[in-house]
Order: C-alpha cells, then structure tokens, then sequence
C-alpha cells in the first residue's frame, strides 16, 4: 500500500482505500448540465483522486457528442471536514474564473456520496515533469556512451523550452492579473498537449493573496523544491513567489536538474538552501549557453521578491533577449492576453469584458487550437 501526504495537515494518508471503497468504473457524478461516467484512475494525491470520465450532456437528444473529461473527487475521508469541502470548492472557484488557453478548461463542480467532485478539460499527453526526465534520462545516457564531450547539450533545447516556457508565463500573467497565485508551480504541473499546446493545472492551493493567511492558517503548502523564500517562510505572498517557481522550472528545463539538488536531502535541507543559498550558475552544467543567461536566472531566483522580474512578461521578454529570440506570433499574443486581463479585472464590474474573449482567441490562434 503506497501513502500520500496531506497538503494542509501533513498527515500521512494510505492512498486508494478511501476512493476505491466509493469510486469505480462506470460510477456516474452527477454535473447538473451533464452526468459523468469514470472509467479508469488517473491519479491520486493528498487530497483526491481524478478518473478519466465521460461527460454526457442532459437533454441534448444525442445531437450533443460525449465530452472527454478529467474528474477530481475529494477523498472521502475529507467528506466530512467543511473545511477541507470549503478548500476543494475554492479551487473550482478559481479554476471557473480562469478561462485562459494555457489553462486546464473547467466544466463543473458536482457532488458524489457526499464527496465534491470538480470536471475538467482532459489533457492527452504527459506532463512536463515526465518530459524532463526523460529527456534527462537520454542525456545521462549519451554522456555514458559517448564521454563528457557531450555535457553541453541541453536538457531541452533552447526554441522547444522557450515554446513550453511562454505558455506557463502566459497563464500565470492572466491568472495573476486577477490577483490569483497559483503556489505549486512546477513541471508536474503543467501538461503537455500531443499538438504542444502546454496547460496549468492543479490550483487546489491557489489562493487571492489577501485570502491566503485565514484560508490556510498560516500553514505552508506546495512542493519544496520550487517554493520561493517567502513561502517557505511564511510571508505574504504575491505573483513573484509563483515567478521564483517558474524560474525553478525554467533551470530544470535547460539543465534537467534543480538549482537546489533534492535527491537524498531532507526537505528542511531544501527549504534553507531556498532561503540561503545563492543558486549556482546556470552555466556550471550548460558551458554553451550565454553569459547573459546566468544574470537571468539569478534575477529569477533572487531571494529578495523586490529584486525578481516583477511580472510574467517582463521573464519572458527578458529570456527571449537573451536567446536573440524575435517576438514570435504566441509570445505577442500572450502579451495582448495578459494586458487585457489586467484591463478586465479593472472593468469586469462594468461589464467591458470582450476584448478579452478576443485575446483569448488570438493566444488560441498563435498555438493552432
């Protein structure tokens, strides 16, 4: 039997026992507009288990095709616990506020023996984390083969990061516009298209920053490996923490490894390296890659928020200089998306809100959606 950690507890949790004893497939959830069907798991966490599932329209005389779907079930364990319930509706809150192209797509929020279910947008592919190790695998592979003459080959290549990479800063720029911080940005986190369309997932610890202190009881959650200073310390949080973890990922990407080095180390050990030690360069595992490119990740990873690039766009057009990268046709349209985000969550109570669906389309565009 495998465990699993509580996010917001740390409780340790034996995973499949609680979702196995009520979810199975063909179990039917009900959405309101549709009814899902599961069929196989997907995966499991510390606060529940998502099923591929097929969504079927109501009333639609069989004119509406079943939709493919990605449903997130609290654990039933949780159930019971209004806060926990609270925290699990929160996410489909903002997963509903969120309808970016780089974003998993929400359809619902329903309800299953007592558990709160939440329907999503299912995203065939892998994820970038899976990406990474195994491209880093190769990469391990070739040195072995071949000797040290071939340390300089990235993890992924410059244009192919810089593809995914624009994606990320995109949803995040949107998602922070509307004052929303995601907390567990990391390569797990984002899924991978087959047609390269990158997608952010897993808000299940997003929080407006104003709500983040009462929501989680000063109580720290996310991945270690990513977490920005603040965060581990405790302090208020704004976008900058998630652009700390963005950086974390960028560093993976090219490098196939953490500025912070997690294998046989303690989280504590982590955390403090988080907090106190200067990240080593970029340069030190990918001699080939320019000098400029060690300036921007220590600006990445600066300890002090104050001294980070202080949005998502101004990372990535700093990363795309640095490359000599021209403005390419998706970096534009992330850019307009981010800028009319910004103006929607200025003018949404007065009811201007359609240049953004018009970003929105133009960012599709870009990616050939």
């Amino acid at each position: 039997m495998g465990f699993r950690v509580c996010p917001w507890c740390q409780a340790v949790m034996p995973t499949g026992i609680y979702a196995a004893a009520a979810l199975g497939p063909g179990t039917q959830i009900d959405f309101g507009w549709a009814v899902a069907v599961l069929d196989r798991q997907l995966g499991e966490g510390g606060m529940g288990v998502v099923w591929h599932a097929m969504l079927h329209p109501r009333g639609a005389g069989g004119v509406q095709p079943p939709l493919e779907a990605a449903i997130k079930v609290l654990h039933a364990t949780f159930s019971q616990q209004g806060r926990m319930r609270d925290l699990f509706a929160n996410e489909a809150r903002i997963l509903a506020s969120l309808a970016h192209p780089n974003v998993v797509r929400f359809y619902g929020l329903g309800e299953h023996r007592g558990a709160n279910a939440i329907a999503m947008e299912f995203v065939r592919g892998e994820t970038l984390g899976s990406l990474i190790e195994r491209k880093a695998r190769e990469g391990t592979a070739r040195r072995s083969s071949y000797g040290d003459n071939v340390r300089a080959i990235p993890c992924l290549p410059f244009a192919r990061a810089w593809h995914y990479f624009q994606q990320l800063l995109g949803a995040l720029a949107a998602t922070h516009a509307l004052g929303i911080v995601h907390r567990d940005v990391k390569p797990d986190n984002v899924l991978l298209r087959t047609d390269g369309v990158a997608k952010l997932t897993d808000f299940g610890i997003a929080r407006v920053p104003a709500s983040i202190g009462a929501t989680t009881g000063n109580m720290i959650a996310g991945t270690v490996a990513y977490m920005s200073p603040e965060q581990i310390q405790g302090r208020p949080l704004d976008g900058r923490s998630d652009l700390y973890a963005a950086g974390c990922v960028l560093f993976e990407m090219l490098t196939g490894r953490l500025p912070f080095a997690t294998e046989d180390r303690s989280d504590w050990l982590v955390a403090c390296d988080h907090v106190q030690t200067p990240p080593p360069p970029l340069r030190q595992f990918l001699p080939q890659a320019p000098h400029e490119l060690d300036d921007l990740m220590a600006a990445a990873l600066a300890k002090d928020p104050a001294q980070r690039f202080q949005s998502a766009i101004a990372f990535g057009d700093a990363f795309r200089s640095t490359l000599g990268m021209p403005p390419d046709t998706g970096w534009i349209a992330q850019q307009e998306l981010a800028a009319q985000a910004a103006r929607y969550a200025q003018q949404i109570a007065a009811g201007q809100a359609a240049e953004l669906s018009q970003a929105r389309n133009a960012v599709a565009a870009a990616y050939g959606r």
